[in-house]
């Protein structure tokens, strides 16, 4: 069995909500989604998970309470379990990011408007 290549630019240009990761692949239980991001979004931390972030395009800025990194194109970060993060894009920003199955964007947040499903493939 030879397998399927995953195209990332048809993939993104499938994606029409902000801050809405969609899951394109998956490995054990690691997700592997996609997501373009713009403006601010709220501070969270994931108790049981490490989070991965690729910048694809764009920069994106990951705000931590004692202060901030920010990402170029090309660029990644993991933000460990349980830290406190905030990201933020100026203008969109396309990622990828890298978590365990069924969890959250909005980790341990109070569910808003920014809360996406954590199981929607693209």
């Amino acid at each position: 069995m030879i397998p399927g290549v995953i195209d990332l630019s048809e993939k993104l240009a499938l994606i029409t909500e902000q801050w809405s990761p969609k899951i394109i692949a998956q490995i054990e239980d690691y997700q592997f989604k996609l997501a373009k991001l713009e403006g601010d979004f709220v501070w969270h931390s994931h108790p049981d998970t490490d989070e991965v972030f690729i910048v694809l395009k764009g920069q994106l800025r990951m705000d931590f309470r004692d202060g901030a990194v920010t990402l170029t194109e090309g660029q990644m970060l993991i933000v460990p379990k349980t830290v406190e993060h905030k990201p933020y894009a100026e203008s969109e920003c396309h990622v990828m990011v890298l978590v365990q199955e069924g969890t959250l964007n909005t980790g341990d947040a109070p569910r808003s408007d920014r809360t996406a499903s954590s199981d929607l493939w693209v």
